[in-house]
């Protein structure tokens, strides 16, 4: 008879200890530090003379750029002069007229463009 010889069972490899990463600890959250009141650009707030055409609507009184804006918007919103299809476009009135360039439909951003003309 033929011997067989025993199979040895084949050695597994040592398994290494596997390290794991040191958790750092969560850096504590800073007091939210208290928001001081916006300084608004002094640009924006120089006062700028509008023209004969734009004292009609905002008042001949020398108004910063902001304040001229928010009059005219004022003065749409009272008149209704929002397009009612298309809220972006203002249509203009006899006051606002002069202001847009004798146009009767002005956009809304290019309103800023038009007003520039008239305040210095």
């Amino acid at each position: 008879m033929a011997t067989k010889k025993a199979k040895k069972p084949a050695k597994k490899a040592a398994k290494k200890p596997v390290k794991k990463a040191a958790k750092k600890a969560a850096p504590k959250k800073k007091a939210a530090k208290k928001k001081s009141a916006r300084k608004p650009n002094a640009a924006f707030m120089k006062a700028l003379t509008p023209s004969s055409a734009l004292s009609a609507v905002v008042g001949s009184k020398a108004i910063p750029r902001t304040e001229a804006v928010k009059k005219i918007w004022v003065y749409i919103k009272a008149n209704k002069l929002q397009d009612s299809k298309n809220r972006r476009m203002i249509n203009a009135d006899d006051k606002l007229k002069p202001v847009f360039g004798g146009k009767s439909q002005v956009s809304m951003f290019d309103m800023a463009k038009h007003l520039s003309k008239h305040l210095s």
